[in-house]
């Protein structure tokens, strides 16, 4: 049965690690990987994760199953996390939440449930999105298409492009929009902007799909989800699929969540019924250890607190870096404008250059990024950033 198989490419952003790894240049710099990194260049555990870890371990006697679901503690936290503890939504219990092995999980489990719903239902995505979404849904046996969003020449949204398709979109159908950070291109909707996309929802009758990978990361917490907030207020169905693994640093630990926002209890029985379903077919149990540590960490005012402060230092330093990079580049007599990259939001943007500077970089300056020139910011440091805009000067 396995000769009848043909080799499929490595994924574009692992293969790059591998790369990076074997490069013996001692001013290497790897832009590809999604991660945080710290000015040192390592992903540390956060020191909120940390004492969790240790309240959690004191206080652990078992390691039997919670139950598909995950733990109902962490489900309301998380829940209260994304709409705020007094949004409508839940104080109408037209909100149900589980756990999942991260946001990919979220998001398969989104997709798997979807098909239950609507087995022809077609899923918008933006153009550009997180290269993943198209993979998952697919294997959902979905369709997916796209919407116009990021203009690459004049580096700005295609606002009115994306309005004016999101209104021809059907009721049955379902759009994935990002809550904040976009990736790959860190340009956000705006505040007023998500009203307009809110009104078409509610107009067109369409599900939203909003995937909120990087809570925390765009302008603060409660800041990065007014979209989901309000759409959730407006639309009488809606999914969010969340990930632990940013704004929490528990990559490995694969936590996530998703959840359901239906137009009244009964509906939103009727759906949960539908989810376990969907979970039990897929992977029957979730991941219970990173559940517990941020169950811990939001359920403890301190903890909380502390999350928030690390989360702060974690933007600033983001933002930082984009200003850090634009101002090199301007220092080293780099003539083209890349003011753009200190207004866009997240670990993400491109950079703006074609596949064969990219290659460039790669080959002759050991620096490291996808093919469409989508750097990851957290990769700059004040240590590589002289030889990061030289390396770019050299190449345009």
């Amino acid at each position: 049965m396995f000769n009848t198989l043909t080799a499929l490419p490595a994924d574009p952003i692992l293969g790059l690690l591998t790369q990076y790894r074997n490069d013996n240049h001692p001013q290497k710099i790897d832009l590809g990987v999604g991660v945080y990194k710290d000015p040192q260049g390592n992903t540390p555990i956060l020191d909120c994760v940390k004492n969790a870890e240790q309240l959690r371990t004191d206080s652990e006697t078992t390691k039997v199953y919670i139950g598909p679901t995950g733990s109902e503690q962490f489900n309301q936290l998380m829940s209260q996390l994304a709409f705020g503890s007094d949004h409508s939504a839940l104080l109408a219990d037209r909100v149900r939440t589980v756990s999942t092995p991260g946001g990919t999980g979220a998001l398969r489990v989104a997709a798997e449930f979807i098909k239950q719903c609507n087995p022809d239902a077609t899923i918008w995505v933006s153009d550009p999105t997180w290269a993943n979404h198209t993979g998952l849904f697919e294997a959902a046996g979905l369709t997916v298409k796209t919407y116009p969003y990021y203009d690459y020449d004049s580096k700005t949204l295609k606002f009115e492009q994306m309005t004016n398709a999101l209104k021809q979109v059907s009721k049955d159908d379902v759009v994935l929009l990002h809550a904040c950070c976009h990736n790959p291109s860190g340009m956000d909707l705006t505040n007023a902007q998500w009203d307009e996309v809110i009104a078409i929802a509610t107009q067109q009758g369409f599900t939203p799909l909003i995937d909120m990978a990087y809570q925390g990361f765009g302008d603060g917490i409660d800041e990065d989800a007014y979209g989901v907030r309000k759409m959730a207020q407006a639309v009488e169905n809606m999914i969010l699929c969340s990930s632990c693994s940013k704004n929490f640093g528990l990559y490995r630990e694969r936590i996530g969540a998703c959840t359901l926002v239906a137009s009244n209890t009964a509906v939103a029985n009727t759906a949960f019924s539908v989810l376990l379903y969907v979970i039990r077919c897929i992977y029957s149990m979730p991941p219970a250890h990173g559940a517990a540590l941020v169950e811990t960490i939001l359920g403890t005012p301190a903890l909380k607190q502390q999350l928030i402060d690390e989360l702060t230092v974690m933007r600033d330093r983001i933002n930082g870096n984009r200003q850090m990079l634009v101002d090199k580049l301007i220092e080293n007599g780099v003539d083209r404008d890349f003011s753009f990259i200190a207004k866009q939001k997240g670990m993400f943007s491109f950079l703006g250059i074609n596949a064969a500077q990219v290659e460039q970089l790669k080959q002759e300056h050991s620096i490291y990024m996808v093919d469409s020139s989508r750097m990851s910011i957290a990769g700059i440091s004040e240590a590589n950033v002289d030889y990061l805009a030289k390396s770019i000067k050299a190449v345009l």
